[in-house]
């Protein structure tokens, strides 16, 4: 792939895990990269007692390593306000945005705990405000600088918990949620160059899934042995803004292990992640008819 040194991305929620890998693919591909966190240096998230590792000015220092240009700016998506200021900034150094991922979420520490909802603490619903809402402010700020690019692109990393139970409702709400803004945003982009999609990813290679998996045995590591690392799909990310029909995508729920091989993208040493649809079940489709 070619680098593209003029392209300007916001990844949000990117200390670590999944939105620091989007991260630094988009940085491996020579693309400026504006990157949130609540916090600049580590401390303050863990998993079953074990530190997770990361920070958000780590995560920018790795992509300009990595050949891109990092930019951390401290952010809680749960304050509108200092959504707006990130964009504002983005403005003020850049003048437009080609890509926006929404990825930041509230992950509670016993999402993936066995149980019905009522039992688990009433803190895990945060995910539709830190999910789901936020992702609406972040693209609601996006929009005017994304209209100013030759052509923008507005992600969300969804999964397949939009269509089949995993992990509880909470969960399950905000993923479809942001499934249903890339429809509706498709919409209103229509004509003007932007494109919106969301993205069911597969099980991820991170530090988090590495501790769940110690703690829940074998099946669910079975589960993570095909799993994909966030690298691969930050390469899935940067194709599909570049794709020259990504337009005729607009407003899909797409399935990344299933698009990445025809932009001959996979893992190191040719691997291919699998696609999950015959276990999990299909993207929903949103019916054409409009309300205005």
């Amino acid at each position: 792939m070619t680098l593209n040194n003029n392209q300007v991305a916001v990844v949000t929620g990117a200390s670590r895990g999944v939105g620091q890998g989007i991260a630094l693919a988009l940085g491996a591909l020579g693309m400026t990269v504006f990157v949130t966190g609540r916090a600049p240096g580590q401390g303050g998230s863990n998993l079953y007692g074990q530190a997770l590792q990361g920070s958000l000015h780590d995560t920018a220092a790795a992509i300009t390593a990595a050949g891109g240009r990092g930019v951390a700016v401290v952010c809680d998506h749960a304050e509108d306000e200092q959504v707006k200021a990130l964009f504002a900034r983005v403005q003020e150094e850049c003048g437009h945005l080609d890509l926006l991922v929404n990825n930041a979420a509230f992950i509670h520490d016993q999402l993936i705990e066995p149980g019905p909802f009522w039992e688990k603490p009433l803190e895990l619903v945060r995910i539709l405000d830190v999910g789901l809402r936020s992702a609406y402010i972040a693209s609601y700020h996006a929009a005017p600088l994304l209209l100013r690019s030759e052509q923008g692109l507005i992600c969300f990393t969804s999964s397949f918990g939009a269509g089949c139970y995993m992990h509880g409702p909470a969960y399950g709400a905000q993923k479809a949620g942001v499934d249903k803004l890339a429809a509706d945003m498709a919409i209103d982009f229509e004509g003007r160059g932007v494109a919106a999609v969301s993205l069911w990813l597969g099980p991820q290679l991170t530090e988090r899934t590495r501790i769940a998996g110690e703690q829940h045995g074998e099946q669910y590591q079975a589960f993570l042995a095909d799993a994909e690392t966030p690298q691969f799909n930050g390469r899935v990310i940067h194709a599909l803004l570049n794709d020259p029909k990504v337009m005729s995508l607009s407003g899909q729920t797409l399935i990344t292990a299933e698009i990445a091989p025809g932009y001959g993208i996979s893992e190191d040493q040719g691997r291919q992640p699998p696609s999950h649809r015959a276990m999990l079940g299909d993207p929903r489709q949103q019916h054409p008819a409009r309300i205005i």
